[in-house]
């Protein structure tokens, strides 16, 4: 009965209507008449727990809205407290406003924790590539100084050498070739200019005996018969020059790219030949120490790298056989064909056999400017 009378009174005290708005009392007049109903109850009842729980609510709490948003957001005890699913006006809209408020803070503390992990990340990685260099520094200084030591040790006489008689005299033939080579692309490319300088001043007295055979009646024939004479000489000149600068092209490609890049893999093969001695005179002294843990382990990783190091030495030497061997044949080839245009090219030119230093050109695909032709020839354009 105290039950229903107390239900009854909040309900008369307390309306809410069908939005879950209260009705024409205040929140403060409903608290009010609420306290005073239940100090009524309280003297004739003597306290029951519906009371208390009533008490608990209508005086402790604030006011209605925010009852059902701590009963229903935080997870409070059902007893005694309105439920949020009764209240369905501005107390759900608060509530949702409350729920979309709760991951924006989980976000930012999402994004707190993400920019620590990135400035990590980074950090590490720099801390990673900081050791990795100073790695590559600590090993590039050891190989250093034992390569340097070997040098020294072998400049003196102290030190043993790891030498191929065969393949050591193949390099130093191809080195003696390459500096007579040379020699004669100096010599080719010095015959060039001095042979282009001849053609335009054979050129240019040509043009003057045919001027002065305009000019000169009595002695028309004469100069007329020396201007043809140049002309000839200096048509003739420019085939030879085509084909001496055909010669010299050649040569400086033999020379200065085919012979350059076999001493390229001839001056690592060296450098590898080095450092293989020096870390074989290293596992040596090794191996002439003591034999404890400690001293068994340098051994260890020095037989490994002895290893690595042999293992590059004979690489790059079979690749500088290989080369040396190419490089053998492809000089015969292109020096016989070179050495054959410029013997029948110059035997030509000064036998003034005209017809045969054309043809000389058209064996070798030498193009050249075709006769009668306005465009100035390459001589004349450089």
């Amino acid at each position: 009965m105290t039950d229903s009378m107390m239900s009854k009174a909040a309900t008369m005290e307390i309306p809410i209507n069908s939005n879950g708005d209260t009705g024409t009392l205040t929140e403060d007049d409903g608290l009010e008449q609420a306290a005073k109903l239940q100090w009524s109850l309280d003297e004739k009842l003597g306290g029951s727990r519906g009371t208390r729980d009533l008490q608990q609510v209508m005086v402790s709490g604030p006011n209605l809205n925010e009852t059902s948003i701590v009963s229903g957001g935080y997870g409070g005890t059902a007893e005694g407290i309105i439920p949020t699913s009764s209240i369905k006006g501005p107390a759900v809209r608060y509530n949702a406003e409350f729920t979309k408020r709760i991951p924006v803070t989980g976000l930012g503390s999402n994004m707190h924790h993400s920019s620590s992990s990135s400035s990590m990340t980074a950090e590490e990685a720099t801390r990673g590539v900081a050791v990795e260099k100073l790695e590559n520094m600590k090993k590039w200084s050891i190989n250093t100084y034992k390569c340097t030591k070997q040098m020294i040790s072998e400049r003196f006489g102290r030190g043993s050498r790891t030498v191929d008689l065969e393949l050591e005299a193949q390099i130093e033939v191809l080195r003696d070739t390459k500096r007579k080579y040379e020699t004669v692309l100096r010599l080719a490319k010095a015959l060039t200019n001095h042979f282009y300088n001849m053609v335009q001043t054979q050129h240019a007295l040509g043009d003057t005996f045919a001027d002065l055979s305009q000019k000169s009646p009595e002695l028309r024939d004469e100069f007329g018969y020396n201007a043809e004479t140049q002309k000839l000489l200096c048509k003739n000149g420019e085939t030879l020059l085509g084909a001496i600068n055909f010669f010299v092209s050649s040569i400086n490609t033999l020379v200065n790219k085919t012979m350059e890049d076999t001493l390229m893999t001839i001056k690592m093969y060296e450098n590898a030949r080095l450092e293989f001695d020096a870390y074989r005179s290293d596992l040596e002294e090794l191996s002439l120490g003591p034999r404890d843990a400690v001293a068994v382990a340098r051994i260890d990783a020095a037989q490994q790298q002895y290893q690595a190091q042999k293992d590059k030495y004979e690489r790059l030497r079979s690749d500088v056989i290989i080369k040396l061997k190419f490089l053998e044949e492809n000089k015969v080839k292109v020096m016989h064909k070179q050495l054959l245009l410029f013997h029948n090219a110059i035997s030509a030119y000064f036998a003034g056999n005209q017809q045969q230093l054309e043809q000389t050109l058209n064996q070798f695909n030498i193009k050249l400017r075709p006769p009668g032709a306005d465009k100035p020839s390459w001589l004349e354009e450089q």
